[in-house]
């Protein structure tokens, strides 16, 4: 009859929920067609099931104020450290620059290495900063124009007369913003700058379709990078040794706001020979 499928159906309702929720073993076998007894089963199910979305609430709220202070932590920190070191560059600079007539090479060496050293410094507390705010900037969705967005991005990064930026194909229009899609180009470029150790550095753009997403590349003729490397470079703080330049965060970066919008990013690399970055965002 129909009540007796209606019951079956429960059961099989009951039973899944034992199993995955309260890791109970009981067969479907095991409980019969007794109503009163099928009742109690659903109510202490639905006791059950409110408990735990009300802890995932509870759990949720203290995460978001985690995250919260989290990033308040993380802009205060960033200002207490960029004071003193803004306040060391001006008083070196002025040092050089007042006694540059008698300053000795040796000198002259050691007070540019520290200034290496403190816009090094700059960088990396930038770049955790970067890190950090992805997921909390404010999500305005809008048509963002790739091909003026990274060409722009050319512009306004160092780029050595030795080294060609190509753009292969004309870059889309994506759904996206503006700051993180900036981020992810400008991290990528650098990166290719950073390692191009050719006398001709060549760098190419391109992208295609792929299943309803757009799959961009980034390729390089620099150092390349060993395959035991792959996952290492993604992960914050981690970097290659042969590169001075580099913070460790600019990849993290990139990873990140691939993965904000649902894409996927891998490499291709031959040391000696160069490397190629492949990104997916959707269409």
């Amino acid at each position: 009859t129909n009540q007796n499928k209606l019951i079956e159906r429960l059961k099989n309702v009951i039973n899944t929920l034992n199993k995955h929720q309260l890791h109970n073993e009981t067969t479907s076998e095991e409980i019969g067609l007794d109503g009163e007894k099928l009742a109690r089963l659903i109510d202490q199910q639905a006791k059950q099931i409110i408990k735990t979305n009300s802890q995932k609430e509870v759990l949720l709220k203290n995460l978001e104020v985690q995250n919260q202070e989290l990033n308040e932590y993380a802009h205060i920190v960033s200002h207490d450290l960029k004071s003193p070191l803004r306040s060391i560059d001006t008083v070196i600079n002025w040092i050089i620059e007042d006694y540059q007539d008698t300053l000795g090479d040796g000198v002259r060496k050691n007070l540019n290495l520290v200034l290496n050293n403190l816009e090094k410094m700059d960088l990396l507390i930038n770049g955790i900063l970067n890190y950090s705010t992805i997921n909390k900037l404010e999500t305005n969705v809008y048509d963002v124009d790739l091909q003026h967005l990274v060409l722009g991005v050319i512009s306004s990064i160092y780029v050595p007369n030795n080294i060609s930026i190509t753009i292969i194909k004309k870059l889309p229009i994506v759904k996206g913003d503006k700051i993180r899609l900036e981020q992810l180009f400008q991290n990528l470029l650098t990166n290719a700058i950073n390692y191009s150790d050719k006398p001709n550095g060549q760098i190419e753009i391109g992208v295609k379709e792929i299943n309803g997403f757009w799959e961009f590349y980034i390729k390089d003729n620099g150092k390349g990078i060993s395959e035991i490397y792959y996952e290492k470079i993604f992960k914050v703080f981690q970097k290659l040794q042969n590169n001075k330049k580099s913070t460790g965060i600019g990849l993290s970066i990139v990873k990140k706001i691939v993965g904000y919008y649902g894409g996927n990013i891998s490499l291709k690399s031959k040391v000696g020979v160069g490397t190629t970055f492949y990104f997916t965002l959707p269409k």
